[in-house]
């Protein structure tokens, strides 16, 4: 099992919430585009964003919830993954922590 460094917990604690706003705004911007879909119904469109927020939910769960430092490698892969780390976010990152991250994309 991994450990997380102090180093990098202090940094996932301080990216945590930014990496959770760009998520936000991802999920606003994909409902934003059913909501224009003219091509739809609005009972369509209606249901398509009803199924977005249960998807989104339970990701945005998996990703972000239970913030604690036995979760805190998994919760940086998943932030990776979804590409809410910014380059320089990751590389602030210690070279152990940015391996292990790699490693757990890899297995998932």
């Amino acid at each position: 099992m991994f450990t997380i460094a102090e180093a990098d917990w202090k940094v996932l604690r301080r990216v945590h919430p930014i990496a959770l706003n760009r998520y936000c705004e991802d999920v606003l911007a994909e409902i934003e585009r059913v909501t224009h879909d003219n091509a739809q119904s609005p009972h369509q469109r209606y249901l398509d964003i009803f199924k977005i927020i249960e998807r989104r939910g339970r990701e945005i769960g998996r990703t972000f919830n239970d913030l604690k430092r036995s979760n805190a490698l998994t919760m940086l892969a998943r932030m990776r993954a979804a590409g809410l780390l910014t380059e320089d976010e990751f590389s602030s990152l210690s070279a152990e922590t940015r391996s292990a991250i790699e490693f757990l994309m890899g297995a998932e």
